[in-house]
């Protein structure tokens, strides 16, 4: 299995699951205030909707400091304004070294992954979905998405799958300490091919790591074609109850 083309899929697949959840989530506000006409019952009721997935997203920040020694506190799962944003829930941590603060910040995506991964391979079969799509066949895609949903319990793992990954995505406080991390990291990288020392180790490390990405990457396709159908579907409804502007 080649590794080139699975990292291309995985970093695709992960970019365009982010930018369509982040349309998701502000059709369904915007959905939800046309209903209510009420700004906090709007948040609420997202915040509601995504449950499953904001309780695994704090709870990986939780796990993951608590690991690492950062004492973790003060674990809320409600939503609450904090300056220009509404946040969904939050877990207050002791500072610690960069790597640390990255490993937490990142917590809610890797665990949030390995969940879709799980669910994409063991209910969905998201391997054969994803085939289908990558040789461009249509209906037959359609049906593996049908037949995916129609399994006992499908709507209840859709549903799921929904959740988690239009919750997983790292927030802006969590990504504040990942960006030096990476250029640190990218400055090692480089320096260490500038004077040719062996390669051997990551080659292997990446085709061990391989057959995980390829799971990943199923199950982000398989997501991003639910976020889809139901981003046009909630399009079509805003369409259909937004007032019309006065001729």
């Amino acid at each position: 299995m080649s590794i080139m083309p699975v990292i291309a899929a995985f970093l695709l697949s992960l970019l365009l699951l982010a930018w369509v959840s982040r349309q998701l989530s502000l059709q369904i506000q915007l959905l939800f205030h046309l209903i209510t006409r009420n700004g906090d019952l709007t948040i609420v009721l997202l915040f509601l909707l995504l449950l499953p997935g904001i309780v695994i997203h704090e709870g990986a920040h939780w796990i993951a400091a608590y690991v690492l020694g950062l004492k973790p506190s003060k674990f809320r799962v409600w939503p609450k304004k904090q300056r220009q944003h509404i946040g969904l829930g939050s877990v207050n941590v002791r500072g610690g070294q960069l790597w640390q603060e990255s490993i937490v910040g990142m917590a809610p995506l890797i665990v949030g992954s390995i969940l879709l991964a799980l669910i994409g391979e063991y209910i969905f079969d998201a391997r054969q979905f994803s085939l289908a799509i990558g040789e461009q066949r249509w209906l037959a895609s359609i049906y593996t998405l049908q037949q995916a949903l129609l399994k006992p319990d499908g709507i209840l793992w859709g549903y799921l799958l929904f959740a988690i990954g239009n919750a997983m995505m790292p927030s802006a406080s969590d990504r504040e300490p990942i960006r030096p991390l990476f250029f640190t990291v990218a400055l090692i990288l480089g320096l260490y091919l500038l004077f040719g020392l062996p390669i051997a180790p990551f080659a292997r490390l990446f085709y061990g790591i391989t057959p995980i990405l390829h799971n990943i990457t199923n199950a982000f396709i398989f997501t991003l074609a639910l976020d889809v159908i139901i981003l046009a579907i909630i399009y079509l409804i805003i369409k259909f109850i937004a007032p019309q502007p006065a001729a």
